[in-house]
Order: structure tokens, then C-alpha cells, then sequence
């Protein structure tokens, strides 16, 4: 499941960062905080401290493009996180 939710990450990820001007970026910014809760509701903060770690380094270097702003798209869902 992990790994799924992963490949998903990366994959909305990157489209939002080649893709700034779509119309679906929205809907993936959506998708991304869904599965944000899902990784919280399993893991709690230190599920989304890993995960983002790995996809931060994932995507930097697959199209050096840094998905840090990202990282806003699941604040509220602890007050440990606030980016």
C-alpha cells in the first residue's frame, strides 16, 4: 500500500510541477491532501515526515524541480505540521 500511495505521490507531484498552469492541478492538490490523511491516519506525523522525505528526493532528482511548497497541501492535520 505504501509503495502504491508513493508512486501516486510522486506521479501528482511532478504533473503539479511541469504543470503549473493546468486546469487539473487543483483536483491534484485534492488527491495529494486525501492521501496525506491517509498516510497520517496510518502513520501519524512520522509517516509524513518519510514519506516526503523520499519523494522530495525522488522528484529533485528525476526533474529538478523541489516539491517543498507542497508540503503546505497537508498542514491541519496535526499541529506538528505547519509548512
Amino acid at each position: 500500500m505504501d509503495f502504491m500511495l508513493e508512486e501516486e505521490l510522486i506521479d501528482l507531484m511532478t504533473f503539479c510541477l511541469q504543470n503549473p498552469d493546468s486546469s487539473e492541478v487543483s483536483d491534484k492538490h485534492k488527491r495529494i491532501t486525501e492521501i496525506g490523511h491517509e498516510l497520517f491516519a496510518d502513520g501519524g506525523i512520522d509517516a509524513l515526515e518519510n514519506f516526503f522525505f523520499v519523494l522530495k528526493n525522488r522528484i529533485t532528482e528525476e526533474i529538478e524541480k523541489d516539491p517543498s511548497p507542497m508540503r503546505s497541501l497537508w498542514n491541519g492535520l496535526t499541529d506538528e505540521w505547519q509548512y
